[in-house]
């Protein structure tokens, strides 16, 4: 019986059917109607008519409609009474809900037809995922779903599950044993579809509960596999695909709960891949599912006897599928195409394995099965062979680098011959397989092989196919990239005349081609370019000013390309008037860009940035064409669409430069197009910053607050956020260029900026953001200089450490807990993870040690009672086992040994110990840190920190005596703990024991030739000991002589003190009569000029 007028029921009716009007502006309208009318002033009586349509209207696609509807509506948000945002169905009075409900549940229950209630229960579990995520209760649900689950009709049965599939918390908090049941029973029914339905609900559940809670499940993984079999034997690709798709979701979930049967299902797996009657998605879905547990789980495949191999052999088999009825390659070599989708193609679904078999597996695991194909299938008759072997490589190169970069030589023996093929495709993937290895492989194939690989491509490049010869052109761009000026100098003239041929070619991708090619050669080879620049320049020219037909659009764009990366190789000089030629070519370019898809817009960005560096303060007056488009696209919004249907959903999967995100039940599409241009431009804008400094500051304010500000918070696109933290020093830094360090237009900015930086600093969860958050923070500091921290800004930054730092410990005894009840697979497979993730937290705790370093450094002793409040983090970190904790609170202490002076002696019951300690620490960084420590408390901490000073020489004298003291893991610990006794001997003498045997030992710890902080302390002392003629450098002369050169040779004995160092030294050698010349044989000749320089 309908609650509603036959009125309203009247006016739903027309509404539902304008909705689907093939009209756009009728549809439009009822979007409008829909909006306004119902949704924002009635939705209470709208869900309800929906519900009663669903139910009770007369054709299956009105019902089918309404129910989709109902799903859209019932899933926006409104705001209550207490202004807290909720979803429009859970917004309803109880009573109303209830009555909804009940409705809905009835209808599921009697609906006969399948596709509408397939689209009720999508109506149902909206508003089931609505009661779960708010912690209210649906208590007929349940019921209901049981009672359809024993339904005769199997259709009804189905559909059970798809509700669970959909919102499968629903079932989380029940019984496990009635689960469990529930499940088994799913999946021995005895139609496919509801063992279907309910392997797609199992992996969803799967999806919400605890990895402890997934082991009561992992008995029913037999029955679960036992429907596959079965769908295979009957042919039905549709249904085995989704099997696999849902065994695909539970091996990312769960993949050990498959280990006892893991071999079976390899097999099973494998059988598909090779059934070439079952259709291609299907295939590739078996493979998928292989390549998943390689992500997922790699210990288990590598021990299971036929994993490996079998996927390989399948891997290279599905490679040789490309080219049907195309033997010649005539309709390859005719295509101009070359952006077709073949994502769904065998033999792209090949490479991609191999790839990921390559970097989850490693060479260790994959080589051997792989070259025990290759060299065969090298030397088969049959091209397609020929072409898989190359494409392997290709795909394998990257993961199993470490391995096959001691085997190059090999490699490029098969690889090589394969560029002189009779087949073009072969000559292609020859030219891909060089390409990539010439990025894999950097720069080892540059330094060793770059005579083999030039004198392959080159010759390439006069290949009769276009395809062909374009690809070696972009070969050349990968080795290029790579490469010394030195490597590329002997080659410049063979490699640009067949280039400068390439642009002739008739086909414009080759022209295209050729011109990026050229432009990273010119990028690399940098002055050297120079010769060819009267060749190439007016060629560019001609391009840029006459081919303005909008087919020439993207040959325009790489030749403005090329054209601004020569002039960034050959400089302002070498452009001369060209330099204002292509400027204004660029603003012409630009003043006549009408679409939006012109590729040109985001080639001139990068090109004006070119020009800028090329230009420098020059470029000024071209900024007001510069950067009206450049901030606009700066500016640009999130474009973001809710998604409310699956047709909607499967549309946008199919549209490039989206990105779909799950949320709350729902479908969000992200336009990742324009959060790349977004990002493009903040880059642009660092550059402009950085190199026009202050003369860029009439644009600063508007950018800051503007962009990079709310840059900082842009959460759909972690780069966008990441240039914006770049962006807001180099900002501060025109400002304060432009205005001075005290003016009050640079207050004015830091205090507009420094609270927003704080705020992002207290709420960011996301720990590699957080880490570029506190490097924003500590550039922005050093550039705004002493005391631009008030108290309140000081608290509010150890609230934001405390906060970081706690949530840190959280993840480290999360790490210990996984660990302690992981099985050896488990650490095995979760090495690579667990490692990122301990990096990733170094990385936060060195950016926010930078971040303490830079305040103290600007605050002194006034940052001290904030600092306080975390007095017994830095303990614990002092005390523990964690080195990198351990290093952590030493650069902490050593930064108030430096900036606060005397008073750092008020924490000296802190920091002794933990200095000592560390002088003994097996970590070389913690020996560093310790070392530099003492010496700052020896050069700033004054007279209350000597006596400590003077006890604390021999334990330095043991970080310069450690075994190995000068391997490059451990010389800047021995350098600093020269550099500190230098500092004690300089500064507190009077307190250390037997002070002339010291210092005769102190020499013997010279060189300082790594750590250029270091050095000056260290020689400055040294001087001082030469100008007194001191016993230790007297009998010692002609070693003390060898010290200081290693030390110039180096460049970390500069500037003034390199300069005394010498004069003092001059005056030693004369005294003592030495005669530096057969002491320089040891060095280089170039390195025996730069010493003596200093000497004459």
């Amino acid at each position: 019986m309908s609650l509603l007028s036959p009125d309203i029921h009247a006016e739903l009716s027309q509404l539902l059917l304008a909705l689907q009007s093939p009209d756009n502006s009728n549809r439009s309208q009822a979007e409008e109607h829909l909006q306004n009318t119902w949704t924002a002033t009635r939705p209470e009586v709208l869900l309800m008519g929906l519900a009663e349509q669903i139910q009770a209207a007369g054709d299956n696609a009105t019902r089918s409609f309404a129910a989709v509807i109902f799903r859209r509506i019932a899933s926006k948000t409104r705001k209550n009474e207490a202004g807290e945002s909720l979803d429009l169905f859970i917004s309803l009075t109880k009573d109303q809900a209830a009555v909804i409900r009940q409705k809905l549940l009835e209808t599921l229950a009697a609906e006969s037809e399948r596709l509408v209630r397939n689209k009720i229960s999508d109506a149902v579990a909206e508003l089931a995922r609505q009661y779960t995520e708010n912690g209210d209760l649906w208590p007929e649900l349940l019921g209901a779903l049981f009672q359809l689950s024993q339904a005769p009709e199997p259709e009804k049965r189905e559909n059970a599950f798809r509700v669970f599939a959909t919102t499968p918390a629903i079932i989380e908090k029940q019984h496990e044993e009635a689960v469990l049941q529930a499940f088994q029973k799913g999946f021995k029914d005895e139609a496919v579809m509801v063992r279907l339905a309910a392997m797609e609900a199992f992996a969803a559940f799967f999806r919400t509960i605890s990895k402890k809670g997934q082991a009561k499940y992992y008995a029913l993984i037999p029955d679960v596999l036992n429907i596959l079999p079965p769908i295979k034997d009957s042919q039905d690709s549709d249904d085995l695909s989704k099997a696999l798709l849902a065994l695909i979701d539970l091996a990312e979930s769960a993949p050990k709960m498959f280990k006892p049967l893991f071999q079976n299902l390899v097999q099973f797996s494998i059988s598909v891949v090779q059934d070439k009657e079952l259709d291609n998605i299907c295939r590739q879905n078996a493979l998928e599912l292989m390549a998943t547990f390689a992500d997922y789980a790699p210990s288990v495949c590598r021990k299971d006897p036929s994993y490996t191999n079998d996927m390989i052999t399948q891997c290279l088999s599905l490679m040789t599928d490309l080219g049907e009825d195309d033997d010649d390659a005539s309709e390859w070599m005719a295509s101009d195409d070359f952006d077709q989708d073949e994502s769904d193609q065998n033999h792209v679904a090949g490479e991609q394995t191999m790839d990921r078999l390559a970097n989850k597996l490693g060479g260790q695991t994959i080589l051997a099965p792989t070259f025990n194909w290759l060299p065969r299938m090298m030397t088969s008759m049959a091209w397609r062979d020929r072409h898989a072997a190359l494409m392997a490589i290709s795909a394998i190169s990257e993961g199993c680098r470490d391995l096959m970069i001691g085997e190059l030589s090999q490699v490029l023996d098969l690889v090589v011959p394969a560029l002189r093929d009779p087949h073009p495709r072969v000559r292609w993937a020859g030219c891909n397989a060089l390409g990539q290895m010439s990025t894999d492989f950097a720069p080892k194939m540059q330094t060793d092989y770059y005579d083999r690989v030039l004198k392959a491509i080159i010759p390439v490049l006069d290949s009769p196919e276009g395809r062909v010869k374009s690809h070696a052109a972009a070969a050349l761009v990968n080795f290029c990239e790579e490469a010394e000026k030195s490597t590329l100098e002997p080659y410049l003239d063979d490699l640009l005349s067949h280039l400068f041929q390439l642009l002739q070619n008739e086909k414009r991708y080759v022209q295209e081609q050729a011109l990026s090619t050229i432009a990273t050669i010119a990028d690399a080879a940098e002055a050297a370019f120079s010769k060819y620049y009267d060749t190439l320049m007016p060629l560019l020219v001609n391009v840029l000013q006459n081919q303005s037909e909008k087919e020439y659009r993207l040959l325009r764009a790489k030749a403005m390309e090329c054209a601004t990366l020569i002039a960034l190789a050959v400089g302002k000089e070498r452009l001369g008037q060209d330099a204002m030629t292509l400027v204004e070519l660029l603003a012409h370019i630009q003043a006549n860009i009408t679409d939006a898809d012109d590729p040109q817009a985001q080639y001139l960005m990068h090109c004006w940035g070119r020009m800028c560096r090329v230009l420098g303060s020059d470029f000024l007056p071209f900024l007001h064409n510069v950067m009206p488009p450049l901030l606009e696209l700066a500016m640009a919004k999130a474009d973001i669409q809710l998604l409310d249907d699956d047709d909607q959903v499967e549309q946008m999967q199919n549209e490039e430069g989206w990105e779909l995100v799950p949320l709350k039940g729902k479908m969000i599409g992200i336009k990742t197009s324009t959060m790349d241009d977004k990002h493009m431009a903040i880059e642009l804008l660092v550059v402009y910053a950085q190199v026009l400094e202050a003369s860029f500051a009439p644009y600063v304010a508007e950018i800051m607050e503007k962009i990079a500000l709310p840059g900082l918070a842009f959460f759909f696109h972690d780069p966008v956020r990441y240039i914006s933290a770049k962006l807001v020093p180099q900002l501060l830094s025109s400002y304060k260029k432009a205005y001075g360090p005290q003016s009050n237009e640079l207050r004015g900015l830091w205090t507009a900026t420094v609270d927003k930086l704080l705020e992002v600093l207290t709420a960011e969860p996301a720990i590699d953001t957080l880490a570029e958050m506190y490097q924003c923070f500590y550039e922005s500091v050093e550039v705004v200089g002493k005391d631009c921290l008030s108290a309140d800004h000081l608290g509010r930054f150890i609230d934001g450490v405390y906060s970081a730092i706690e949530d840190y410990k959280d993840r480290v005894a999360q790490r210990m807990e996984d660990k302690e009840g992981a099985t050896a697979d488990d650490v095995e497979d979760e090495a690579e993870d667990t490692l990122m993730a301990i990096e990733d937290d170094q990385t936060l705790l060195s950016d926010m040690n930078k971040a303490f370093h830079a305040i103290f450094k600007n605050h002194g002793a006034a940052f001290l009672s904030a600092w306080e409040r975390l007095m017994s983090t830095y303990e614990g970190f002092l005390a523990s086992t964690d080195p990198t904790q351990r290093q952590w609170g030493l650069c902490i202490m050593d930064d108030v040994l430096e900036y606060c002076g005397p008073e750092s002696t008020r924490y000296a019951n802190y920091i002794t110990q933990p200095l000592i300690e560390g002088c003994r620490d097996p970590s070389p960084a913690i020996r560093q840190a310790a070392a530099y420590g003492i010496g700052v408390a020896a050069h700033r901490g004054g007279a209350p920190w000597a006596q400590f000073l003077g006890g604390s020489v021999p334990f330095l004298f043991q970080v310069t005596q450690v075994p190995e003291a000068r391997s490059e893991d451990n010389v800047y610990a021995t350098e600093n703990a020269c550099a500190a006794i230098a500092k004690i001997l300089h500064y507190n003498a009077s307190t250390v024991g037997d002070v002339q045997n010291v210092i005769t030992q102190w020499v013997e710890t010279l060189p300082v030739t790594n750590d250029e902080e270091a050095a000056p302390y260290a020689y400055a002392y040294l001087a001082e000991l030469i100008e007194q003629r001191h016993p230790a450098v007297v009998n010692q002369a002609g070693k003390v002589f060898v010290f200081i050169a290693q030390a110039l040779e180096a460049e970390t004995l500069v500037g003034q003190t390199a300069n005394r160092v010498a004069l003092a030294t001059k005056g030693l050698l004369t005294t003592t009569g030495v005669d530096p010349t057969p002491l320089l044989q040891q060095f280089s000749p170039e390195s025996q000029r730069t010493i003596m320089g200093f000497f004459n």
